[in-house]
């Protein structure tokens, strides 16, 4: 059995009775950073064995790891922050179990785009989840072919990318498209800065940016 566990993107109570259960309860954690993982489950006095699972061994470590699912073991993946799969590792543990006939069973929870969509004010009967925008190959093109979107963008990018980010954004979709970017989601910190881009982009140039980041960029209308 593979459980998909999400974890809080920033307070730790954000996080499910059920996923506690289960953590309590599996075989083996997977965890993308070990020390970051380790602070939450400190917290919450869950002592179970802990491997590390992250885009640099995902490949190296997949084969064992299905052999032990098929074997009998319970295992949970969880991230630093949020659903796994979402711009993190799990996609080919996930394909590997499906093929294998390993169950796999996804938990509700924490996923940092959702809170970011829904208090941007920005429409979110349809949209598009875009991640990390390819930092060089295929940049270029993408942007071309999302500045045509009529459905809400939404992005992660880090900190010290967002300016240039949102510099770009205003080159192929036009400083006047409205746009909200939210950092430090459920932390001591959070803020929501909203406006065209223009107004986003000049705000944040102003400033040292910190923290996780989502941009929800409206899509184009007529």
């Amino acid at each position: 059995m593979l459980y998909l566990v999400p974890t809080p993107i920033g307070n730790l109570k954000d996080i499910t009775l059920r996923a506690l259960e289960v953590l309590k309860e599996v075989d083996l954690i997977l965890a993308e950073d070990t020390r970051t993982s380790s602070h939450l489950l400190n917290h919450y006095q869950i002592s179970k064995p802990v491997s590390p699972y992250h885009q640099h061994n995902e490949h190296k470590v997949l084969q064992h790891l299905v052999d032990q699912l098929s074997a009998g073991k319970k295992m949970a993946v969880i991230t630093d922050a949020g659903t796994p799969g979402i711009s993190d590792p799990a996609f080919l543990l996930v394909r590997e179990c499906i093929k294998v006939g390993v169950k796999v069973e996804c938990l509700p929870g924490a996923t940092a785009f959702v809170p970011a969509l829904v208090n941007s004010g920005i429409p979110a009967n349809r949209f598009s989840f875009e991640g990390f925008l390819p930092l060089k190959k295929g940049r270029q093109t993408l942007l071309k072919q999302l500045a045509e979107e009529e459905r809400t963008l939404i992005f992660y990018e880090s900190p010290v990318r967002l300016v240039k980010t949102l510099e770009e954004f205003i080159t192929y979709f036009g400083e006047d498209r409205v746009c909200s970017v939210s950092r430090e989601l459920t932390k001591m910190f959070e803020e929501n800065k909203r406006g065209t881009l223009r107004e986003v982009a000049d705000y944040f140039s102003q400033k040292t940016v910190k923290g996780e980041i989502v941009i929800v960029v409206a899509g184009k209308t007529d």
